[in-house]
């Protein structure tokens, strides 16, 4: 029995017909869907505390043996130790004592020892849970306890990371352990050549954005599985007339990081494979869309919903009717016709410049609503990038014809066992049980929290807001303590930088346009006196260290300037200060004309507006306000995540149909 079948043995599951060992694709029925949903929301039994205390002292209880051990003889008891995994799973005895031999390695490579929570948090991932470990609580070095231990039995581990400098900082700093445990430790970059990738999924635990995880994975299923066109396709992009040859070899143990991102954010919109057309005449096309829907008027021509879709009214048809006797082609067409018109007015109106995109050298490159990174090598699909490129002036590119796609709930499901961790999994425990069949282990701290939460203060409009803003970081940084702005978009933090350079402030600023700077940003904001205004999720992932005496003037200050759809995301941000029981403080400063009120809570939002203007105590309101609206929003982004998978699933589904499974 091979080791990743022998994995198969500890979580039955049916083998896929794939080359590579993975889960079949499950195609639950509407009853089966519907008991998935109950059961979700069913209240889930505690967590046997004695088991996990039972289990740390066992590993605790095998530390000086293993301190007496020479370095050579670490990776021979690691194996002994996994021998019997291989047919039975992870089951604590062995494991207890293959977590001590990692710990030992660890304090002999790295200088660090792990703590007991991380031994929790290593315990849940190999059960196949996600660990909500709070920010700075060590998940990177956690999860070296489960990927060790799990490439040991022979599985091929995937450590997934939510972006290449995370993938290759983590895959660095930890292969000297790995090494002294006689695994080797690969990382996946952008533009790394397909020979190169292919002998990095080949070593035994492999740090990978989630990204070029799956688009690997695609191209796979391509070269594998895909139509002799798709397959010659697939060469072209390669350059080679060869054949090529699967990257990975299998997906058989994932451990998530930042989990909730990956899993739940980023899920609303499937990856896909994609080759170039040739633009042909098509950019005078999108710019005569632009040219038309600029003329037409909200509200006499179209409508524009609160969750930014789109309704073209009858007067707006009869308007796109009239012009398409001068424009003619297409135009003639009553479909073609409203989808260009559809289309245009997203681009106009639900697309912003420096908040949904930004253009760099004159062209147009998205940004990641989440994490607030750029990503130059995605495009939107079906006409739409190129109608933002028309509305910006840039030159038109050539429009892009789907090879393959797949979501990540569909690509997670398919792993042999799956696991994650983050800081903020609680709120959607519920939809990561019901997608993804995985339950949250809370994972208390190594040291007591002594971070402050001062009251949530509102202006009514956005300049009183940030001169607010620029005022208080002013104020902080004279006194030396280290400050934290976390903005919405690249636009409210170059705003917020004018402020601060009229007011003589110096400070640096984090957005899309320095992500190549990021890790050096981040890892300086802890500095005192040092003001930095990043987007809320800049620089995920990496610590802010506590410079000088900042640590004696009351810690990092985080300021939020305007409180996420999820809530997630707020604790995130305010997580980057007071890690590991150091002080911090933090505050939200918003105002009533932030996106998120108007769209999900408008109703509120006035209320809110008009208790401001008698002159009524507002802070309670403020809070429901706030409530209110993350919640709407909540729920919102979770009927689209659900459609966007039902709609790959079916799919999938008529493609199957049709021979083609990709």
């Amino acid at each position: 029995m091979s080791n990743a079948a022998a994995l198969l043995k500890a979580h039955p599951v049916e083998l896929a017909d794939n080359a590579c060992l993975e889960r079949a694709e499950r195609r639950e029925g509407a009853f089966e869907e519907l008991l998935q949903r109950l059961v979700a929301h069913l209240p889930r039994l505690r967590w046997q505390r004695r088991r996990l205390r039972r289990f740390v002292a066992a590993v605790n209880g095998a530390e000086t043996a293993m301190q007496g051990l020479a370095t050579e003889e670490l990776a021979r008891v690691l194996r002994d130790a996994c021998r019997d995994m291989r047919s039975t799973g992870f089951h604590d005895g062995p494991t207890a004592r293959a977590f001590a031999v990692v710990r030992e390695a660890s304090r002999r490579t790295l200088g660090m020892r792990h703590h007991d929570v991380q031994l929790v948090g290593g315990w849940a991932l190999l059960q196949g849970r996600i660990a909500e470990m709070a920010t700075g609580e060590g998940k990177t070095l956690a999860a070296t306890l489960a990927a060790a231990t799990a490439a040991a039995t022979g599985a091929a581990v995937h450590v997934v990371t939510v972006n290449d400098y995370l993938a290759d900082r983590d895959a660095k700093a930890n292969a000297p352990l790995f090494a002294c445990l006689g695994l080797g430790v690969g990382a996946i970059a952008q533009g790394m050549p397909p020979n190169e990738r292919r002998a990095q999924y080949a070593r035994d635990v492999v740090y990978v954005s989630n990204k070029e995880l799956v688009f690997d994975y695609l191209k796979d299923r391509l070269a594998g599985g895909g139509t002799p066109a798709s397959r010659l396709r697939l060469r072209r992009m390669y350059k080679d007339v060869r054949p090529p040859a699967m990257l990975l070899r299998g997906l058989h143990v994932a451990i998530v990081d930042e989990a909730d991102s990956v899993l739940i954010d980023e899920a609303r919109t499937p990856l896909i494979i994609s080759e170039t057309l040739a633009p042909g005449g098509g950019g005078e096309l999108f710019r005569a869309a632009i040219d038309l829907a600029r003329r037409m008027r909200r509200g006499e021509h179209f409508v524009l919903s609160p969750h930014r879709e789109i309704w073209v009214t009858p007067t707006g048809e009869q308007m796109a009717e009239s012009a398409a006797d001068a424009l003619g082609g297409v135009w003639s067409s009553a479909t073609w016709r409203g989808e260009l018109v559809e289309k245009a007015l997203s681009a106009l109106w639900c697309f912003d410049r420096d908040q949904h995109y930004i253009v760099v050298d004159g062209k147009v490159q998205i940004v990641d609503e989440f994490t607030g990174r750029v990503m130059p090598d995605r495009s939107w699909e079906r006409g739409l990038h190129q109608m933002i490129e028309a509305k910006e002036n840039c030159e038109i590119s050539g429009e892009r014809r789907t090879l393959s796609r797949m979501t990540y709930q569909r690509f997670f499901r398919r792993y042999l066992l799956l696991s994650g961790m983050t800081g903020t999994a609680a709120e959607v425990a519920t939809e990561l049980r019901r997608v993804y069949e995985l339950d949250v282990l809370r994972v208390p701290t190594h040291r007591p929290p002594q971070r402050r939460r001062f009251a949530d203060r509102c202006w009514p409009d956005a300049e009183q807001r940030w001169r607010a803003v620029a005022d208080r970081a002013t104020e902080l940084a004279a006194e030396r303590r280290a400050v934290l702005v976390g903005t919405r978009s690249v636009e409210a933090s170059e705003q917020l930088a004018t402020l601060l350079r009229e007011r003589g402030m110096p400070h640096r600023v984090l957005n899309a346009r320095q992500d190549a700077a990021e890790a050096e940003i981040v890892a300086e904001a802890g500095q005192p006196g040092r003001i930095t205004v990043a987007t809320n999720m800049a620089g995920r992932g990496t610590d802010i260290r506590l410079g000088g005496d900042v640590f004696e003037r009351g810690g990092l200050h985080v300021i939020l300037t305007e409180f996420h759809e999820s809530a997630r995301v707020d604790r995130q941000l305010f997580g980057r200060c007071a890690r590991q029981g150091e002080p911090g403080t933090v505050e939200a400063m918003v105002c009533l004309d932030d996106d998120l009120f108007k769209r999900h809570a408008p109703g509120a939002r006035r209320i809110v507006s008009a208790a401001r203007t008698r002159g009524a105590p507002t802070r309670t309101l403020l809070w429901l306000l706030i409530r209110l609206a993350q919640r709407s929003a909540e729920r919102h982004n979770a009927r689209i995540r659900l459609d966007t998978f039902k709609q790959d699933r079916n799919l999938q589904t008529m493609l199957a149909f049709s021979g083609d499974p990709n």
